[in-house]
């Protein structure tokens, strides 16, 4: 089943002198369950494509659609809800609440939705991700590895279609990437979670299932295809 779809997608950013074509007619797509990587160096596109598909910026041209829904037909009111609701994001940064603890942090998104959390579907993940005695600390007592354990159960609890991961071991030593990347995998394989992933590292890109290559804005290459000037070619 099809969860992420671009067709033609592209972003462009200032006109005249100034004019960047940041994202160059992509076509992609991913399917339920798979653990996709995005790899590009800086300028590549990549950050640019992963808030394409959070609906967190909008496309020049082309089309994103999400668990099928086309995110241009929404309004702002709309596909805010709609992302609030099917996407979940995790960030370099971790993004939590500093004045709120670490059972606040996770089930926050759920509230801010006016809906009642699902406790028994938190307590699984809080297990799962090893955050059971970290419940009451503030994010200032925590360690990176552990603050970004916080941020995967808070992007989880509203159970997300799709997880998109903004470098999400970039403020992380190497031993603590490899224990949050294979906490993903995890999650993904017991909760059949779609992940896309966005890094410069081709190392951690390894331990996805699919890995994307972009370039210039344009997908180069999968795990299973190369594209040269927009036609597959078969790696056997």
């Amino acid at each position: 089943m099809q969860i992420l779809k671009t067709v033609a997608l592209s972003k462009v950013y200032g006109e005249g002198d100034t004019r960047i074509l940041a994202l160059d007619g992509i076509n992609l797509e991913v399917e339920k369950g798979e653990f996709a990587a995005i790899v590009g160096t800086s300028g590549s596109g990549k950050s640019t494509l992963l808030h394409m598909l959070g609906g967190l910026d909008v496309p020049t041209s082309g089309e994103v659609f999400v668990d099928g829904q086309e995110l241009g037909r929404m309004s702002e009111d709309e596909i805010t809800i709609f992302r609030r609701r099917n996407i979940g994001f995790v960030f370099q940064q971790y993004n939590l609440v500093p004045m709120l603890n670490v059972r606040e942090n996770i089930i926050l998104p759920v509230k801010l939705d006016g809906r009642k959390p699902d406790f028994d579907f938190a307590k699984e993940i809080i297990s799962v991700l090893g955050l059971e005695e970290k419940l009451s600390r503030l994010p200032e007592q925590l360690s990176g590895g552990q603050q970004q354990r916080v941020a995967i159960a808070r992007a989880l609890v509203v159970k997300p279609v799709v997880l998109l991961c903004d470098e999400p071991t970039g403020n992380l030593d190497s031993k603590t990437s490899q224990d949050v990347l294979g906490l993903l995998k995890i999650m993904g394989r017991e909760y059949g979670q779609t992940i896309v992933m966005i890094t410069h590292n081709e190392e951690i890109a390894q331990m996805a299932g699919r890995i994307f290559h972009i370039e210039d804005g344009r997908i180069v290459m999968d795990s299973g295809r190369f594209t040269r000037q927009g036609r597959g070619v078969n790696r056997e």
